[in-house]
């Protein structure tokens, strides 16, 4: 009887032995499907997919794993993102090496869980296309909106109840406007063309796109150092990072598609109070020289001197600008300081080949649209001041001389800094934010292509 009992225990122990080892298999291939979701949608390729059907039909082979640990390990070499181990390869425990292979990013397992969920949508789901006639205001009938309520709950911005006799009551106007404020669109709660677009956008489609702009952000974040300042151009965004955390930020204002903000790295080096603002060619002949043909008084009202190409000021009559204006002009302008200066009361410069910058804006309502790529190229910044004065607080070296120079607002100064502080231009579409809410914007500029399915090459990834 003793040897019976003591065999079943020994049996039982076995068998449980068995299915703790089969579990933590079936954990580690679940960690390495999902890392391998992730770098396909970045970057297709026939190995990673032959890889996810093997994890998915069975448990993988010693020989297989090395394989995939391999090449999860070269993708996240070669975007200089570090993971959690490196020295995790030489154990025998499966689980604990997939473990490793994850990278140390902090939106890593909430960019995971919306990727399942948009995995498990493109799956399980028909993502036909709602079509809407016209507007649909609060208040408004539509027989869309039933669809429209199931969608918006199916991406987690609301609750999928029944809307009463088709009508676009107060709980679907939040919820739209909760979607509006997640895609950058204006929370009007009114459902118009921007609207819909984003609706209709597949699943599968969002994947890509935030896989994409997580390993582009990634890939930047990793390469930073203590201390920055970024502009993420799509988002129409700045942020100021201090020790690792945003010290400021503000919304800003950047160039029109045909007039683009540049993708670039530099340091500010200097602060202008009460800058002029020396007109480019380009702005000259396609928006000053046409109001002139106009209006030869509009030089005079915007503050304008003229110079001819030996740098001697030019003085004519208003109808003498505006006569000159419609034939070759060997003119500048250059726009005295003041409060109807374009840059307005600060600019902070930086070396590029672009000739863009950071500045005010004499024209603060701008920053209340959505839609925000205006500009002829350079940066205008909302939250102006509050860079003006940590800048002051922590980089300007003549402090006295800053204070004294608020007092007059036409005339310029230079600030040299204690250090010069990065700043970075990006290009990121998508991307978590600190509610773990995922974010989309519109690609202003047209440089992301996913409906091609081909890999986009590494210099790509890093440079948009």
């Amino acid at each position: 009887m003793r040897f019976f009992i003591f065999s079943f225990l020994v049996y039982f122990v076995l068998m449980s032995s068995a299915a703790l080892a089969d579990s933590r298999l079936s954990a580690a291939n679940n960690m390495l499907l999902k890392q391998l979701k992730l770098i396909n949608l970045v970057e297709p390729a026939p190995a990673y997919k032959k890889y996810m059907t093997q994890l998915a039909s069975a448990i993988v082979t010693e020989e297989q794993f090395e394989l995939i640990e391999a090449d999860i390990v070269d993708f996240w070499s070669r975007h200089q993102i570090k993971t959690h181990s490196t020295e995790a390869s030489k154990l025998n425990d499966l689980l604990v090496r997939a473990m490793s292979l994850e990278p140390k990013i902090n939106d890593y397992l909430q960019l995971q869980n919306r990727l399942s969920h948009l995995q498990w949508l493109t799956e399980q789901t028909e993502w036909q296309r709602i079509r809407v006639e016209g507007l649909i205001r609060p208040g408004m009938q539509s027989v869309s909106l039933p669809a429209i309520a199931k969608r918006l709950s199916l991406l987690g911005d609301g609750t999928a109840n029944a809307v009463e006799l088709n009508v676009f009551e107060d709980d679907l106007v939040n919820t739209v406007k909760r979607f509006q404020r997640r895609h950058g669109l204006t929370p009007d709660g009114i459902i118009g063309p921007d609207t819909m677009k984003w609706l209709n956008m597949a699943p599968s489609q969002r994947a890509i796109i935030l896989a994409r702009s997580f390993i582009q952000k990634s890939t930047f974040m990793s390469q930073r150092d203590d201390r920055f300042l970024v502009i993420n151009i799509p988002a129409f965004e700045m942020e100021l990072i201090n020790d690792g955390r945003v010290e400021l930020e503000s919304r800003v204002i950047v160039g029109k598609p045909y007039r683009q903000t540049p993708l670039l790295s530099s340091a500010i080096s200097n602060v202008v109070i009460n800058p002029s603002w020396r007109v480019p060619k380009k702005i000259l002949y396609n928006d000053l020289l046409p109001q002139v043909r106009k209006d030869g008084s509009y030089i005079e009202q915007r503050e304008f001197d003229v110079f001819d190409r030996q740098g001697n000021r030019v003085i004519k009559s208003a109808e003498q600008w505006r006569d000159l204006a419609f034939g070759p002009f060997p003119f500048r302008f250059v726009q005295r300081p003041g409060v109807n200066n374009t840059l307005g009361r600060y600019k902070f410069y930086f070396p590029n080949d672009f000739s863009v910058y950071l500045h005010d804006t004499a024209d603060p309502n701008l920053f209340n649209q959505s839609y925000r790529a205006l500009s002829s190229g350079c940066i205008r910044i909302e939250n102006v001041e509050g860079l003006a004065n940590w800048m002051a607080a922590n980089l300007v070296k003549d402090k006295q001389t800053w204070v004294d120079r608020h007092v007059n607002r036409d005339k310029t100064q230079w600030f040299a800094l204690n250090s010069t502080l990065n700043v970075h231009l990006v290009y990121w579409t998508a991307w978590i934010d600190k509610d773990n809410l995922a974010q989309f914007r519109n690609d202003i500029y047209q440089k992301q292509s996913i409906s091609d399915g081909k890999p986009p090459s590494i210099a790509q990834i890093n440079s948009l």
